[in-house]
């Protein structure tokens, strides 16, 4: 698995910083827009179970800035930023004199008494600066990779050559006419020179228990931050009981279960008990949806909690789409959300998935695979990495419409994915 190599400045826990007042005098107009993440889309999809994508900036617009304990999001359209960190989040803010001009956002914020100055790269894989600066200590210079959805490739030449895979897996979805079917991959090992391609990428389906990966990272982030343990217990009570896929349901209850086992069983199992009681641990969707909104993924909502028919009813309800799921995977995979001891973590406990009709099902047995599922009457999802040695790949094929049916067009989609990369004459070169 490849380290990142980013130039990283040290983290901002414990460091002195100070203020020089005419910051606080030029940020008057500041205004928190949102600090809870991204919203729904209004309306209806056009195909069933597929909601509009909501409003968002081009690509090229939006970046976040990865530094060690943080991120800083920007979106030079909309001219927010937002800064989110183990020493706090400001939440969405408005900057009206943020200023983009070749290719480079820059401004500076005041929040809490906290100015925040910038200077962050439209353009992924670039290295961007984040000042931060509070009265009566000395400021602090953080610096990092920026983060795009998508990143660029690091060697176009060698990205041509994954291209040829848009148009074999464009054909599968055109096939699917009972299943709506987006799929994104991106090369991870940098043998196609880190291109990522996607057919329908943008698709909005419900996300049914994909979602379950920004909860874990969530909870692995404060992991990181120190501010929890995975030893530390939770008390699990009859009342948090749910049924549908997992285990713990078939425990006794109450008892005290560990945060590892919890995370662990989130995705092992797909446990529906471990996701809600996480989801109360962390503090309610709010936090899930701060973690999504800090990496600009406008496609991704957690809006209720698994088993809650109740809220799906209300229309409150769980999306993601291809794009936004491979950012995730490729942020975790390239060190910039989380330690390389939590991604370690979390690649491993998708390994260990027991849900395997899908992606492993339709690749050859022993192929090495770590991945998440979703699941619905009217969804069908396979997520994660392939760890075939040389041609690591992040992939995501989601589908809505009948369950049946979408298993089987995910199936086909990842056959495709996995037929491209060992095959000299079209993927993999022959050694």
């Amino acid at each position: 698995m490849r380290k990142s190599d980013k130039k990283r400045s040290s983290s901002l826990l414990g460091a002195p910083v100070r203020v020089p007042l005419k910051w606080l005098a030029a940020t008057v107009a500041l205004a928190v827009v949102a600090t809870t993440g991204p919203a729904t889309a209004d309306g209806q999809g056009h195909e069933p179970g597929v909601e509009p994508t909501p409003e968002r900036a081009p690509t090229s617009e939006v970046s976040w800035l990865s530094f060690p304990g943080g991120v800083f999001a920007v979106d030079s359209l909309g001219h927010t930023v937002r800064y989110r960190a183990c020493d706090g989040d400001t939440g969405r803010v408005a900057d009206p004199g943020m200023r983009v001009a070749a290719g480079v956002a820059s401004g500076a914020v005041v929040v809490g008494g906290t100015a925040y100055r910038y200077r962050v790269p439209l353009v992924g894989r670039a290295e961007g600066t984040l000042e931060v600066i509070q009265r009566h200590r000395s400021p602090t210079t953080l610096t990092g990779v920026v983060v795009t959805s998508p990143q660029p490739p690091t060697d176009p030449i060698a990205g041509a050559r994954l291209l040829p895979l848009s148009g074999q897996l464009a054909r599968v979805v055109a096939d699917a006419s009972l299943n709506p079917a987006g799929v994104t991959v991106r090369d991870l090992s940098g043998r196609y020179g880190d291109q990522q391609i996607a057919v329908n990428g943008s698709l909005r389906p419900k996300a049914a228990s994909v979602i379950k990966l920004w909860i874990l990272v969530e909870l692995l982030r404060r992991v990181d931050c120190g501010q929890v343990a995975l030893d530390d217990g939770v008390l699990v009570t009859p009342e948090d009981v749910v049924g549908g896929t997992g285990q713990l349901q078939f425990e006794t209850f109450p008892q005290v279960v560990t945060l590892h086992r919890l995370a662990r069983y989130l995705i092992k199992y797909s446990d529906n008990v471990a996701a809600n009681v996480l989801i109360t641990y962390l503090g309610g969707f709010a936090p899930v949806n701060a973690l999504i909104d800090s990496m600009n993924q406008r496609s991704t909502i957690l809006a209720r909690r698994m088993l809650d028919s109740a809220a799906a009813q209300r229309g409150e309800e769980n999306y993601t789409s291809p794009d936004d799921v491979v950012s995730l995977l490729g942020a975790v995979w390239d060190g910039e959300i989380l330690t390389p001891a939590s991604r370690d973590l979390m690649i491993g406990f998708m390994r260990e998935q027991t849900l395997n009709t899908k992606i492993p099902a339709a690749l050859p047995p022993g192929v090495p695979v770590a991945h998440k599922t979703g699941d619905l009457p009217d969804a069908s999802h396979d997520v994660g990495y392939y760890l075939i040695p040389g041609t690591e790949t992040a992939v995501a094929f989601l589908t809505a419409g009948p369950m049946a049916t979408g298993d089987e067009t995910v199936r086909r989609m990842a056959r495709t994915v996995y037929d491209f990369l060992v095959t000299p004459s079209e993927g993999a070169v022959e050694e």
